[in-house]
């Protein structure tokens, strides 16, 4: 099986994140996406993070209905910060015989010299990089994938500020993960 790991904060998942999985799986024939959200991103200030658990809660609403989609706590029941290489080891260990494919954007690409162990993470994963409006691709290592999707200029920075600002965010998050944002009093 070719299983494709969606890792990041999703701080909140949007439909740019859906649609990435989504295009990926279609372009390498993926059997299916696992979306893993971060405990604490290495790479971020968590000033802005809200919980884990309301992170993952609201991952699964916007997945549900797609059998092919499916939530991974593993980063969260591990504690602590968040490393890619620690959780590509543990998904081994639960899929030894499938073939992994590491799912990230372009935007993250900037980082890459800072990951920890990113020779590791290449012999676990086949490293997958799907283009961002504004993130070109550039002097990337061979071992990585490149691929095009049609990509929304979304960004979950964006999202919050329009929440805080009482502005829509209709259509660019699941109308799920709006109704839980509301009850729940996120991002104000």
């Amino acid at each position: 099986m070719k299983i494709g790991i969606l890792g990041g904060t999703f701080n909140p998942i949007h439909i740019g994140h859906l649609i990435l999985a989504e295009q990926v799986m279609e372009k390498l024939s993926l059997d299916k996406i696992i979306f893993v959200p971060t405990n604490f991103p290495p790479h971020k200030d968590d000033g802005e993070i809200i919980a884990a658990k309301e992170r993952l809660k609201m991952l699964k609403l916007a997945i549900k209905g797609n059998k092919k989609f499916s939530v991974s706590d593993i980063e969260i029941k591990r504690g602590g910060k968040s490393y890619t290489v620690d959780t590509l080891k543990e998904l081994h260990k639960i899929y030894p015989k499938d073939e992994l494919y590491f799912i990230t954007g372009s935007d993250l690409l900037k980082y890459l010299n800072e990951w920890k162990d990113i020779g590791d993470v290449f012999q676990i994963a086949k490293f997958v990089v799907a283009t961002r409006p504004g993130y070109p691709l550039e002097n990337l290592p061979q071992q990585i994938i490149t691929i095009p999707i049609n990509a929304l200029d979304v960004c979950a920075f964006t999202i919050r500020q329009k929440i805080k600002n009482n502005s829509s965010i209709r259509y660019i998050v699941p109308d799920r993960v709006i109704n839980y944002i509301q009850k729940k009093g996120l991002y104000k």
